[in-house]
């Protein structure tokens, strides 16, 4: 086998390998066990005024290529150029000056650190990580991670990467353990109907707080993708979630100029999962892997603009129903639903994550022609305004 290939297949099974976090200093373990997975699209975004799950499954961890927190500079002083070249095509707050690559794993996954006491401020209910890294090595004292669980803040741990060192995961036998969780390539065979995808509407009757941020991103991709026409999507959730933002957003149909139409596209699809307004749509929102964080691509014949969804909510746009949970007997006709008990329904409209669309969209090359770029100011100067 060629070397390069060799060596190929080795960066492969590395990124495979569950893996420990250690300081760089001493090397006191800082991490469980934890196999790799993309960066979930609501990482960095605030919902609500409540406290906020955990932001990773346990076991695993994401790393963020781009840097985040401080030191941060205002608009004003980075100008158009040095944004572009950090691939920002419109005007943001601020953009961070920090090191990029941090590593962010579940609170219940780390280890061996403890609070530094001063840097322990936050807004409401906890720790917002303002002060920058707030635990440090218990060994050797050095910082290493900052905590976060303040109210509306996803509960993580992040990973200073200049503090840390990855190293393989050696059982008792000392050989690396391997679980399979995380792919040099996207294994779209994982996603299918069996999985549930996460349900839209909570218990309580409030909307899931992670379907915001993943609308959010999306729509700014729909946006672009309708070169200033108005989109139509298929009736249901789908209208809910996307259609009623992109009615607020975009110019009314006109006659003679019939809209864009978007569908659901993707692995293991139904043909009647969600029928496209035409017999073949100009736009399809396809599953964005959650492992590899793979966009999955239409044959090469397809085509309709990609447009990418994080794939729990794609998965459940594309496969539930409004079924019972309950295990039943017999069957019902094609089309007939059972209403004991009633699917949950939310008791507010959907609202898209404004700070992910406007977030998506300034790094979208497009967000530089004219009639987009009239959106995103108008979104910018009033982010609270219809639909968001």
């Amino acid at each position: 086998m060629p070397a390069v290939e060799v060596k190929a297949e080795a960066e492969a099974e590395a990124e495979e390998a569950r893996v420990l976090f250690v300081c760089e200093r001493c090397g006191t373990a800082l991490t469980a066990p934890v196999t790799r997975v993309a960066l979930p699209v609501h990482a960095h975004h605030h919902y609500g005024h409540d406290l906020l799950p955990p932001l990773m499954a346990p076991g695993t961890y994401a790393v963020d290529p781009e840097p985040y927190g401080p030191p941060w500079r205002p608009w004003h002083e980075i100008g158009p150029a040095e944004a572009a070249a950090r691939g920002v095509y419109a005007p943001v707050p601020a953009l961070s000056y920090g090191e990029p690559g941090a590593i962010v794993i579940a609170p219940g996954d780390a280890r061996g650190t403890v609070l530094i006491p001063e840097r322990c401020d936050g807004y409401c209910q906890g720790l917002d990580g303002r002060d920058g890294p707030n635990l440090a090595c218990e060994r050797c004292g050095r910082a290493v991670a900052t905590r976060i669980d303040d109210c509306s803040l996803w509960q993580a741990v992040w990973l200073a990467p200049g503090a840390v060192r990855r190293l393989p995961d050696n059982g008792p036998d000392g050989s690396s353990e391997y679980d399979g969780s995380a792919r040099s390539s996207a294994d779209w065979t994982e996603i299918t109907g069996d999985q549930l995808g996460t349900p839209p509407v909570e218990p309580s009757g409030a909307w899931s707080p992670l379907w915001p941020p993943a609308v959010g991103a999306a729509l700014a991709h729909l946006v672009a993708a309708s070169e200033g026409a108005p989109v139509a999507v298929p009736d249901g959730l789908m209208t809910d979630v996307f259609g009623y933002a992109l009615d607020a957003l975009l110019p009314p149909e006109r006659p003679g100029a019939p809209a864009r139409t978007a569908a659901l596209a993707g692995p293991n699809l139904p043909p009647s999962a969600c029928p496209s307004p035409s017999p073949s749509p100009d736009i399809v929102l396809v599953p964005r892997h959650p492992r590899t964080g793979q966009v999955w691509q239409p044959p090469r014949n397809t085509r309709a603009a990609v447009v990418p969804l994080a794939a729990d909510v794609w998965t459940y746009l594309s496969f539930q129903s409004e079924r019972s949970p309950l295990p039943v007997t017999g069957g019902l006709p094609d089309g007939v639903l059972r209403d004991d008990p009633l699917p949950p329904h939310p008791w507010t409209p959907f609202r898209p994550g404004s700070a992910a669309f406007l977030a998506t969209l300034a790094r979208l090359p497009a967000v530089r022609r004219p009639w987009l770029r009239e959106i995103y100011d108008r979104v910018a100067d009033r982010p609270y305004d219809r639909p968001f």
